[in-house]
């Protein structure tokens, strides 16, 4: 393939997000300020180079970075390295207000930008079945997908610039609610002497099904895969979360919406990531049970 891609943070979902699409041929000029994900990408066949304008090199540049203001100082710095027109795809997780100053920058400076936040967490990133939610102009959108494709299993293009991010925030949001009131359910069964195994059972195929359940259950046993099997290893760690959703109630009073439970959401994780920002954030059932009147150890 003719199109070279940078790639601009290599953690948890950006490595093997670049990994992807070297093995699908691309040439991929990889840049991390860590030294161990440099190393990873080399090994997974990406060319390695020395600083981040230097991805700017390429034809079209993925960003993976951990908040807006790192997007904007860095897209700053890629900008006057960049090619006229370059294709700039940022997939962090940022405020709707950071995208669009993200593209409005970019198109001032004479090149295109979307913001494409992806779910589906780091086996998702692994397995190249992310979903992406993409905002920006719908030619750039086009001219993006068949790079957006190798890395996921549904890319859908949301509006115009920020709206990639809106989706991400309001799908979070409502993950975010979903996982603390099925833990909450689990813990009262628990203590009404209801089985974990039971519980599924029932409410996998009844009016409570939820994803958080039937894919990411946050207790050991009915789902083999879930982190909960995996003493809560993430996943999509509680810190992330804990952002996520401090960007979802930002938006929340930013414009009026009476989110009670989404404020309340963002409260919980917070006080959880106090002490749990590394493990998965499904281990909040973990917290709910400790924070229950003498909790229950039935699994």
């Amino acid at each position: 393939m003719s199109t070279t891609i940078g790639f601009l943070g290599l953690g948890h979902m950006g490595a093997p997000m670049a990994a992807n699409l070297v093995r699908a041929g691309y040439e991929v000029l990889a840049f991390d300020p860590v030294p161990a994900a440099r190393e990873q990408a080399e090994q997974d066949g990406a060319r390695v180079v020395g600083a981040a304008a230097e991805t700017a090199a390429a034809d079209l540049v993925i960003t993976m970075l951990p908040n807006g203001e790192l997007v904007l100082e860095v897209y700053a710095e890629l900008f006057t390295a960049a090619k006229p027109g370059t294709l700039f795809i940022d997939c962090s997780t940022i405020d709707v207000a950071d995208a669009k100053s993200a593209a409005e920058l970019a198109v001032a400076a004479g090149h295109r930008a979307l913001d494409a936040p992806v779910s589906g967490g780091v086996a998702g990133a692994a397995a190249g079945t992310l979903t992406f939610m993409v905002g920006g102009d719908a030619a750039d959108f086009a001219a993006a997908l068949p790079v957006l494709e190798v890395m996921g299993g549904k890319v859908v293009h949301c509006g115009g610039s920020g709206v990639g991010q809106a989706a991400k925030i309001c799908n979070n949001l409502l993950l975010g609610i979903s996982m603390i009131a099925l833990s909450e359910s689990l813990v009262l069964g628990e203590k009404l002497g209801l089985s974990h195994q039971s519980f599924f059972d029932v409410v996998s195929t009844a009016s409570g099904q939820s994803w958080a359940l039937t894919s990411y259950c946050p207790v050991p046993g009915p789902v083999p895969t879930s982190p909960a099997n995996n003493d809560y290893q993430p996943g999509f760690a509680t810190a992330l979360m804990t952002k996520d959703l401090g960007l979802a109630a930002n938006a929340l009073r930013g414009n009026n919406v009476d989110g009670q439970l989404g404020l309340l959401a963002a409260e919980i994780y917070t006080r959880f990531n106090r002490t749990d920002a590394g493990r998965d954030f499904s281990a909040i059932v973990t917290d709910i049970r400790e924070r229950s009147d003498s909790p229950s150890s039935e699994g």
